[in-house]
């Protein structure tokens, strides 16, 4: 492969990874901001029996904000420098996540593959494939 083809693989990889990650992010965020803590902790998300329920609201605008930081300051070509700080303050999230699921015995598989696919877009975005702006 050229540079050129490699660059282009690593543009459309680092689409792909935005992609996901905002989905994920987005339905995460999203769940965390409106569902009932009750509900939360039956689906899984064990966390929010440790916190305030304004803190987990918190996390899940955080979230939120970040899946649109992922797509619309790239694909708008506005501000694209918010792309991979979307991405590291995600990569933060996940280290965060990492720390609080290792203290409890839980399993952190899940939480180092997101940490490794927004450091990978955080990176990728600033340094190796950065979108210009208008």
């Amino acid at each position: 492969m050229t540079t050129h083809q490699n660059s282009k693989a690593l543009h459309i990889g680092l689409w792909i990874s935005q992609g996901l990650l905002a989905a994920a992010f987005g339905m995460a965020g999203f769940m965390k901001v409106s569902a009932p803590m009750d509900q939360l902790l039956a689906n899984g998300m064990t966390f929010v029996s440790s916190y305030d329920s304004s803190t987990v609201r918190l996390i899940g605008v955080a979230e939120l904000l970040a899946a649109l930081g992922l797509i619309l300051p790239a694909a708008l070509r506005i501000m694209p420098i918010l792309t991979p700080l979307a991405a590291a303050g995600l990569s933060v999230i996940m280290v965060l996540a990492a720390q609080y699921h290792m203290s409890h015995d839980e399993p952190i598989a899940a939480t180092i593959v997101f940490f490794a696919l927004t450091g990978l877009v955080a990176w990728g975005r600033y340094k190796k494939a950065p979108i210009k702006a208008k």
